[in-house]
C-alpha cells in the first residue's frame, strides 16, 4: 500500500500490484475489450483491494477531453426539469458523458456564474434553461467555442442549438380552448413570473384581446408556486372579480391548489368555475375532476437535446437552429 501521506492510489500502484505496466492498466480502464478477461479481472481486483479512484481531471488534461456536459436547471424540486434531466442523462451517459447539474434558482446572474465555473472545469457543452442570458455570459460562451443548447422556450436568434416549445402560442391555445367553450370572463393566475411564465400570460392577453374581451382579471406574484399559494390566490381573485367564469393558471401546482380551494368553498368545477394549468404534470390526472392543462414534451426535449449534442460533440457541422417540439391541449374535466 502507498503511504497515507501520498493521499491517493495511482495507476502505478495498481500496475505494481498486478505486475503489468501503467499503460496496460490505463488501457484496461479505457478500452477493456483490448485486454484479456483474466487480466481485466486481476486489475479490477487490485482496484477494489487498494481503493483506487480514477483521476478524471488528469485524464482530461492529457486527452483534452473531459467527457462532461453541464446542465443548468432553475429548480431542483420541480418535476418539469427533472424529466428533461432524465432524458439528457440517459442519452449522454450511454455515450460515455457525465452530466453535471447546476442550480440557477431562476437567476440569470447565477447562470452567468455557473457558466464561468463550468467552463473553467473544461466541460465540453452547456445546456441552458431558457434563451435570456447576461451579456457577459454570452461573451463567455462565444469565447469558449463549445456546443450550447438553449431549451424550454424558443428564440429566433439562438446562440447555437435551441430545443423547446412556443410558450406564448401555448398560452394563446389554452385561452382559446376556454373561449371555444363559451367562457368570456377568463382570468390569469401566475406565480414566480420568470420569462416563460410571462410568455404564457402574454399568450392569454393576446387571445383575450383578439376576441375583444377584457384582459384585466389577472393576478400574479413573484413567490414560488405551490398548491397552497394557488388556493390563496384564487380566493383573492374571487373576492376581487366575483364574476369570474374561468381561470387559466400559469402552472399545474397553482391549478391544483385553485381546484382544492373551489372544493373547500363547495364551488363546482367546471359548473361554477372552469380551471386549467400548464405542463401536464401527474397531479392533473389524479384530481377529481382531472385538470385541463397544456401538456409539454419535457422528456422528448431531453432526448432531442442529447441527440443533437452528441452529433455536435462527434463533429457534425450544424448551424444555429431552433427546433419546436410543440405542445398538446388536454381538456381534462375542468373545462
Amino acid at each position: 500500500m502507498p503511504r497515507r501521506s501520498s493521499g491517493r492510489v495511482t495507476l502505478q500502484h495498481i500496475a505494481d500490484r498486478v505486475g503489468v505496466t501503467k499503460i496496460t492498466v490505463s488501457r484496461a480502464l479505457r478500452e477493456p475489450h483490448r485486454v484479456s478477461a483474466a487480466l481485466r479481472l486481476r486489475i479490477e481486483s487490485a482496484i477494489d483491494e487498494l481503493g483506487y479512484i480514477p483521476n478524471h481531471s488528469a485524464g482530461a488534461l492529457a486527452s483534452g477531453r473531459s467527457h462532461s456536459v453541464a446542465l443548468l436547471i432553475p429548480s431542483l424540486s420541480n418535476s418539469v426539469f427533472s424529466e428533461i434531466q432524465r432524458g439528457v442523462q440517459e442519452g449522454l451517459s450511454e455515450a460515455g458523458y457525465q452530466v453535471l447539474i447546476g442550480h440557477t434558482g431562476y437567476s440569470i446572474l447565477e447562470e452567468e456564474r455557473l457558466i464561468d465555473t463550468y467552463l473553467s472545469y473544461g466541460v465540453e457543452a452547456l445546456i441552458l434553461p431558457g434563451t435570456r442570458h447576461t451579456d457577459h455570459a454570452c461573451r463567455l460562451l462565444a469565447r469558449a467555442r463549445v456546443p450550447v443548447v438553449e431549451t424550454l422556450e424558443l428564440t429566433e436568434t439562438p446562440l447555437d442549438i435551441n430545443v423547446g416549445l412556443d410558450q406564448h402560442e401555448a398560452g394563446v391555445a389554452m385561452t382559446q380552448a376556454f373561449l371555444e367553450r363559451g367562457y368570456r370572463r377568463v382570468g390569469f393566475l401566475g406565480a414566480r413570473m420568470d420569462h416563460r411564465a410571462q410568455l404564457r400570460m402574454a399568450g392569454w392577453e393576446t387571445a383575450m384581446r383578439q376576441a375583444g374581451l377584457s384582459a384585466q382579471r389577472c393576478l400574479t406574484t413573484p413567490h414560488p408556486s405551490s398548491y397552497r399559494l394557488g388556493g390563496e390566490m384564487l380566493g383573492s381573485m374571487l373576492e376581487r372579480w366575483p364574476e369570474l367564469e374561468a381561470v387559466f393558471c400559469g402552472n399545474d401546482d397553482l391549478a391544483a391548489g385553485a381546484l382544492f380551494e373551489c372544493q373547500r368553498r363547495r364551488l363546482e368545477v367546471p359548473g361554477a368555475l372552469a380551471l386549467a394549468g400548464f405542463n401536464g404534470l401527474d397531479i392533473t390526472e389524479a384530481t377529481a375532476p382531472p385538470l385541463a392543462t397544456v401538456v409539454t414534451p419535457r422528456r422528448r426535449i431531453g432526448d432531442v437535446i442529447a441527440s443533437r449534442l452528441l452529433a455536435r460533440l462527434q463533429g457534425a457541422p450544424l448551424r444555429p437552429s431552433s427546433e419546436n417540439l410543440g405542445f398538446q391541449i388536454r381538456v381534462g374535466g375542468s373545462l
